[in-house]
């Protein structure tokens, strides 16, 4: 079993809960990654509704931050259940509370089909003429890398290089666990901020709210991700994701606000 699987792994404890454990190896800094939260809660959703295997929706609104290496409990369950679409809840309890609150539209995405729309990838140096992202570079600790391989632009790969508020760059998981639809949702809070292009040292930047749509199954390989903000106020930024697999297919958009605090506060 890949580590991705493995440390996202819930046993059923009766009807509606599910018991696991928040691994400390996809942290950021001292704190869980928000994408790992939101993937511990999907392991329930597939068990919900396995007919319906893939995300097509998914928002998380995060209450509090995650306790790492410590056990946790899901409460599912499915709000409608339809002959394509399942919608469902689920919510990450540690230490008697809520940590995070997830909803999602499940289906199945089958076939890939050629789009009406197509968005392009931008163009993209290949994994092994990029940068891997570094801690040292954000101002923060990254267990996470232990699991994720992530290869940055190298216009982008120093805190502050860009120049704009934009990151760039391929992903893939270390243990060569092929991609798929649980995966992007991972993939899609996985990259440094956007903004580290432009405000270089920013540490820990946490998620209030992450919404991902999934649009098709992603072929074998690495996944190039594109996040951007334009929106940056009160503390507050709204980042904007795209994901395409190694074939240029556009495989999830995402959208999230996020704090960002003070170097004194990350």
């Amino acid at each position: 079993m890949h580590a991705f699987d493995e440390e996202t792994r819930l046993d059923s404890a009766g009807k509606g809960l599910w018991r696991g454990r928040v691994d400390s190896a996809w942290n950021i800094g001292t704190n869980p990654n928000g994408g790992y939260l939101m993937s511990l809660a999907m392991a329930t959703l597939g068990q919900l509704a396995p007919q319906h295997p893939d995300p097509l929706s998914i928002s998380a609104h995060f209450l509090r931050p995650g306790l790492s290496a410590r056990d946790c409990t899901v409460e599912a369950a499915i709000v409608r259940a339809g002959r394509s679409l399942s919608t469902a809840r689920a919510t990450l309890m540690q230490d008697g509370q809520a940590r995070i609150e997830v909803l999602a539209a499940l289906g199945e995405l089958g076939q890939p089909v050629t789009p009406v729309l197509d968005v392009s990838p931008p163009e993209m140096p290949p994994p092994e003429a990029c940068v891997a992202r570094s801690g040292e570079e954000q101002g923060v600790d990254l267990p996470i890398l232990r699991r994720i391989e992530v290869r940055l632009h190298p216009d982008e790969a120093r805190a502050g290089a860009a120049g704009q508020a934009q990151v760039t760059g391929w992903i893939r998981f270390r243990d060569g666990r092929p991609p798929d639809t649980r995966a992007v949702v991972l993939f899609a809070d996985a990259f440094p901020p956007a903004i580290f292009g432009l405000l270089g040292l920013v540490g820990w930047v946490p998620t209030l709210e992450l919404t991902v749509h999934v649009r098709r199954r992603p072929d074998p390989g690495w996944i190039l991700g594109r996040f951007r903000t334009s929106d940056l106020s009160a503390g507050r930024m709204v980042e904007d994701g795209m994901l395409w697999d190694e074939r240029g297919n556009l495989v999830a958009q995402s959208r999230q606000l996020a704090l960002v605090l003070d170097r004194g506060q990350a």
